[in-house]
């Protein structure tokens, strides 16, 4: 059976925790190293010049005044309270002149200066013995052939360089697991949120298209992409609904005028034709045909436009785009018995696609010519809106759209029940949503001007101002 490890520990992030577990356990030994090696130079360096000091000023003594100036000179640092230097002086004989010791304690008459070793035995204020380690330097007397030994005692060094030597030896292995703990945990936190992700992508693509990524709150990078997902996510799921009832819409809404167009292709058929009927029956079919193309290119059309396959924006003036959209549609109101007026500001910019917001503000005239009853009134008005923005505005005397309905009917194929008469797809409210989204705009729906039993309808596409 073949081991395989945790998941975590195959992470990136566990192995990068891991090569920086490895380099501060390697900073902290150098650290620890360093430390050790400064301490102790210091120790023997300050040790070096006290033993200096006192090689100099016994010299002194000596040149001054021979080995006798020298004997008293030792014998008076011997009696000074609170020393912790040991003294021994010899002539060249060999014979003890004065000192702490009763003979030298190591001896090379080939070598001036000599450093020295040893361990001593002191007694105690309470009559106890204790062996304390010295170092010392013995230095010959050219002159006579004696020699002289200064020497401290290294216990306290010692300790504290046992102290060091005990510190590094449990700070290093200590410091190591903590970096290699913290490594650890670092790494199995970032896996469990890699592993959180991935298991959200697994569910939505099972078909749980409602899963999302759960968000912390903490602003990392996982946090960040969770964000990222839930929005690819929310839109993903908005598709998918939007084919889903495109689809069911589609069926319900082309089985009408493909079955008055089979009706009447049967009913030509099965009587005798004159010339006259068969070109009306042809004018008619080709009508509905045409009605039937019609809603499949703005299906095609507005999947485009959502897929982002549509539009390039520039800098464009849209009340100059609106005024020739006035032009064109006041003749079309005049024709179907309405009022029609509009009211545009000059000079107003958008970054837009010219032709995207003229067939998006089309669609909204168009509605509302569609909708509003003869001797009623259309206003169109291009005006600034609020913190930059641009409010194109088409108001209507028609029934206007209950506020609970208004949601809906911006959706593919949806129409309210008074319109199923009228000629449309119901996708015309829907291409200016998209069209509103793409310039980083919106559709705004509310009441229009009209009496509460027919109020209109207000549509204003608002998109910022460039």
């Amino acid at each position: 059976m073949k081991f395989a490890l945790p998941t975590f520990l195959r992470t990136t992030t566990f192995k990068l925790a891991l090569l920086y577990s490895a380099m501060f356990a390697a900073f902290s030994a150098a650290l620890l190293v360093y430390l050790y090696y400064s301490t102790v130079y210091y120790i023997r360096a300050e040790s070096d010049r006290r033993m200096d000091l006192e090689f100099e000023q016994l010299g002194n003594a000596y040149f001054t005044g021979g080995m006798e100036r020298l004997s008293e000179s030792v014998f008076e640092r011997m009696t000074r309270n609170g020393s912790t230097f040991f003294y021994y002086l010899e002539d060249s004989s060999g014979r003890r002149i004065a000192g702490h010791f009763q003979r030298m304690p190591a001896h090379n008459p080939d070598l001036d200066v000599q450093t020295v070793y040893f361990e001593v035995t002191l007694t105690e204020p309470d009559g106890s013995e204790v062996v304390r380690p010295v170092a010392g330097r013995i230095v010959r007397l050219r002159d006579n052939g004696g020699a002289l030994l200064v020497a401290f005692d290294t216990a306290q060094q010692t300790a504290i360089v046992g102290r060091i030597q005990n510190a590094i030896f449990i700070a290093a292995p200590i410091g190591l697991v903590l970096s290699l703990l913290g490594g650890l945990l670092i790494s199995r936190g970032a896996a469990r949120r890699a592993d959180e992700l991935a298991r959200t992508a697994e569910m939505v693509m099972g078909g749980e298209l409602g899963r999302r990524v759960p968000v912390r709150g903490s602003g990392d990078e996982f946090d960040r992409l969770g964000q990222r997902m839930n929005a690819m996510l929310d839109q993903i799921e908005k598709l998918v609904e939007s084919t889903r009832n495109t689809g069911n819409a589609i069926a319900h809404d082309l089985r009408s005028p493909l079955s008055r167009l089979r009706n009447r292709l049967e009913i030509a058929l099965s009587e005798p034709m004159s010339r006259e009927s068969a070109e009306a029956t042809l004018g008619e079919t080709v009508e509905e045909v045409d009605r039937v193309l019609g809603t499949f290119n703005a299906i095609l059309r507005l999947a485009r436009l959502e897929a982002g396959a549509e539009g390039e924006r520039v800098r464009m003036d849209v009340s100059e785009l609106a005024e020739e959209l006035a032009e064109l549609f006041e003749p079309a109101c005049d024709e179907a018995e309405q009022s029609f007026r509009s009211q545009i500001a000059k000079h107003l910019m958008v970054l837009g696609d010219r032709d995207l917001i003229g067939q998006a503000l089309s669609n909204l005239l168009d509605n509302a010519i569609k909708y509003t009853p003869a001797g009623g009134t259309i206003q169109f008005t291009v005006a600034r809106g609020p913190e930059g923005t641009v409010d194109l505005t088409v108001i209507d005397t028609g029934p206007g759209v209950p506020p609970d309905a208004r949601k809906r009917v911006v959706q593919r194929f949806q129409r309210m029940d008074s319109a199923r008469t009228q000629p449309g797809s119901g996708l015309g409210l829907a291409l200016v949503v998209s069209v509103a989204e793409m310039h980083g705009g919106e559709l705004i729906l509310s009441d229009g001007n009209g009496p509460a039993e027919s109020p209109g309808l207000k549509a204003t596409l608002r998109l910022p101002r460039a």
